[in-house]
């Protein structure tokens, strides 16, 4: 039996639209047992909505592998277990895409590498921030090249921890991406292009002092805050818990802060009473960074 953990992911990290992204340690299994009759078994805590049938992203994915291996599609039967919210801004659909590619890679005698289940990965998603540190692990930098995404871990073990704030309303990424303008100003597009530079600085330096400003965005958080009402608010109230910066995860509506193991609870309080005030309700969890990425094993 195989057996994969992919973890959740945070995109974006304020400045770092579609490029940035870090792994967290909640995670999505999958197990595969060969030489069975086809059958989708659904474990853990999200799994209302999820087919069953060969519509599930999971076994779409691993069939979209075996075709381009020219290997013929087994007969297996797999259990999935979700502890990553679907439609929260925590890289569900990344973890499906890249879990079933590691599955299916590993089913097959793992011909692929790494780096070519990203360029896979990322022409099925179309977010490299996601698919990079689920593949990958840590904070990493996802960068268009002629040969495809280049993968840069910036921090594989930064000394963090991630308050995630979960609305309890989900939220369509099409819709959140819709809302966005089509054309930026330069302004706007300088202000992002440093903030993310600086961004970068305080991970490879271990500056974290530096995140509260290179976590600020101006393309696509502003626009966004009207999905989720109380949103600015409760970002800036996880400063003033004692945060080193915060942001929007993904397209929403998690919210997440970065912050020292000293300050997480003072942060998770003012987070979650924030948001209350604008009648929302959330559930606040306290996340490592993942160092490790996608794995697997045999058993």
């Amino acid at each position: 039996m195989i057996h994969v953990k992919v973890p959740a992911t945070s995109a974006n990290l304020g400045p770092g639209f579609d490029c940035l992204g870090l792994a967290l340690q909640l995670y999505n299994t999958i197990s595969v047992e060969p030489n069975r009759p086809f059958q989708i078994s659904l474990t853990g805590s999200y799994y209302e909505g999820i087919p069953v049938d060969e519509s599930n992203l999971v076994w779409q994915t691993m069939c979209h592998l075996w075709e381009l291996l020219h290997y013929p599609t087994p007969s297996v039967a797999l259990t999935l277990e979700n502890l990553i919210p679907p439609s929260r801004g925590l890289g569900s659909s990344s973890a499906a895409i890249v879990g079933g590619l590691v599955a299916a890679n590993a089913l097959a005698g793992s011909p692929y590498t790494k780096f070519e289940l990203l360029q896979v990965a990322n022409n099925l998603e179309g977010h490299p921030d996601n698919v990079t540190p689920a593949l990958y692990g840590g904070v990493t930098l996802s960068v268009p090249a002629k040969d495809g995404i280049s993968p840069r871990v910036l921090a594989q073990s930064p000394n963090l921890k991630a308050v995630v704030l979960i609305p309890n309303t989900l939220l369509n990424t099409e819709k959140a991406r819709g809302i966005l303008p089509l054309h930026v100003t330069r302004n706007d597009a300088v202000f992002n292009i440093s903030h993310v530079g600086l961004l970068i600085e305080a991970f490879i330096r271990e500056d974290y002092s530096l995140l509260q400003e290179g976590m600020r965005d101006v393309l696509h958080q502003n626009q966004r805050a009207i999905l989720l009402p109380g949103m600015l608010e409760t970002l800036e109230s996880a400063l003033k818990g004692g945060a080193y910066g915060s942001a929007l995860s993904g397209s929403g509506p998690t919210l997440i802060a970065l912050v020292a193991e000293s300050s997480q609870k003072a942060v998770s309080q003012n987070m979650l009473t924030t948001l209350e005030q604008y009648g929302v309700t959330a559930q606040a969890m306290v996340l490592e960074i993942d160092s490790c990425g996608a794995t697997s094993s045999i058993t």
